[in-house]
């Protein structure tokens, strides 16, 4: 038979028709023809093949006057509030909608029995009386940054922050991944010594009621935990080196949650679970090890930018930061923050997410990803897949 007597039907001649009309579209566009399948191809890209920005300390409002200056007398610094904490953040949904953040940092402190956090030592020393937000007098983990110190925040209570998140997420159910880092913290033994509050410490059972809190708001719908990226048969390290964490279109709507702290505590919350079976949080691994799936690095200039790509591209989830507070704005150095977003840590955090937000220390310091986008594919390891300009709704 001759191939060129071949007659295709209708429904050959229709299919055909479809498949030509793709490819044309996909030629226009600039982009591979296996591109053409929109938003679904970008559902097979993996969480760690992309990058966001995430704010640094995204709870933090600022003291008034009077408190910054007792906090100076405290401390001994009279200028220590002015270079390092003058810097405030909107609310946790307005990063989400407005500023295109897809990250964050929650400092945590422990508060079983409700009310230790309420007379802060810096309020005590102005006769101010206690806060009067009764969030502070319910039992449950405090969101905040320094005891006694700097307590202003957009959410006292932990819960309320994961709700504000979920309240978000819910109603914007495409999103990327949301990334959220939780840095344990205790009272500093110097402002104990001083009168201050003496913080419980982050056992067993106060990281316990941390995952306990987490699942209260969070659904198992709702989280990406190391449950849901080990394989069966191996450890936790190794399924992300070999097989890879889950993809966008396993992961979309949903929040992973991160331990920034290192040493001791990871080792406690990991206890008995070498693989953090049961666990909520991925902890700040030291790679080699069976946790390891997430690493902090957070100086990314230098020879740090080499060893992040280098983890990135084994498979880790990393954050690194793109400014110091307030060092890198009032310095204008933004050589951070460019190695930052070149090291394709997936989670760059930042001070400054939007213009605006450094004038009035007369800068235009800002970061943001390149591309104007809430999330883009990772300049250092990603799927031939990813479109940036897919990666969301």
């Amino acid at each position: 038979m001759s191939l060129a007597r071949v007659q295709p039907g209708p429904r050959a001649t229709a299919v055909a028709a479809v498949l030509a009309a793709m490819v044309a579209a996909a030629l226009l566009a600039g982009v591979p023809a296996a591109a053409a399948q929109g938003p679904r191809a970008q559902d097979r890209v993996r969480l760690n093949e992309i990058q966001v920005i995430g704010t640094h300390n995204s709870y933090h409002r600022e003291l008034a006057d009077a408190e910054r200056d007792a906090f100076g007398e405290i401390v001994g610094d009279p200028d220590t509030y002015e270079r390092f904490l003058a810097y405030s953040h909107a609310a946790i949904p307005a990063q989400f909608a407005d500023q295109d953040v897809r990250g964050l940092e929650l400092d945590l402190f422990p508060d079983p029995e409700g009310g230790l956090y309420a007379e802060p030592l810096v309020r005590r020393s102005l006769d101010l009386g206690p806060l009067p937000d009764p969030a502070w007098r319910e039992p449950g983990i405090k969101v905040f940054h320094i005891a006694d110190l700097d307590y202003a925040t957009t959410c006292v209570a932990f819960t309320a922050c994961l709700e504000q998140v979920r309240g978000w997420s819910e109603d914007n159910p495409g999103h990327v991944p949301l990334l959220i880092l939780l840095e344990l913290k205790s009272s500093e033994d110097a402002i104990e010594a001083g009168g201050g509050v003496v913080s419980p410490p982050w056992d067993a059972a106060q990281l316990d009621a941390l995952d306990a809190e987490i699942r209260s708001v969070f659904g198992p719908e709702d989280l990406v935990t190391p449950d849901d990226v080990r394989r069966p048969g191996r450890t936790l390290e190794e399924s992300v080196r070999t097989r890879g964490w889950p993809t966008l279109g396993d992961s979309r709507g949903k929040v992973v949650f991160l331990i920034d702290n290192e040493g001791e505590l990871n080792d406690v919350y990991a206890e008995g679970r070498p693989n953090l079976e049961g666990r909520v949080l991925f902890t700040n691994g030291v790679p080699g090890e069976p946790d390891a799936a997430f690493v902090k690095r957070n100086d990314p200039e230098g020879a740090n930018n080499a060893e992040i790509q280098e983890l990135v591209r084994a498979g880790y989830l990393v954050r690194t930061r793109s400014d110091e507070p307030l060092t890198t704005v009032l310095e204008g150095d933004t050589a951070m923050r460019e190695a930052a977003l070149a090291s394709g840590a997936q989670l760059v955090s930042t001070d400054f997410p939007v213009a605006g937000m450094a004038a009035r220390y007369d800068s235009d310091y800002v970061a943001r990803l390149p591309e104007d986008v809430p999330a883009r594919c990772n300049p250092v390891a990603t799927s031939r897949l990813c479109r940036t300009e897919r990666l969301e709704p």
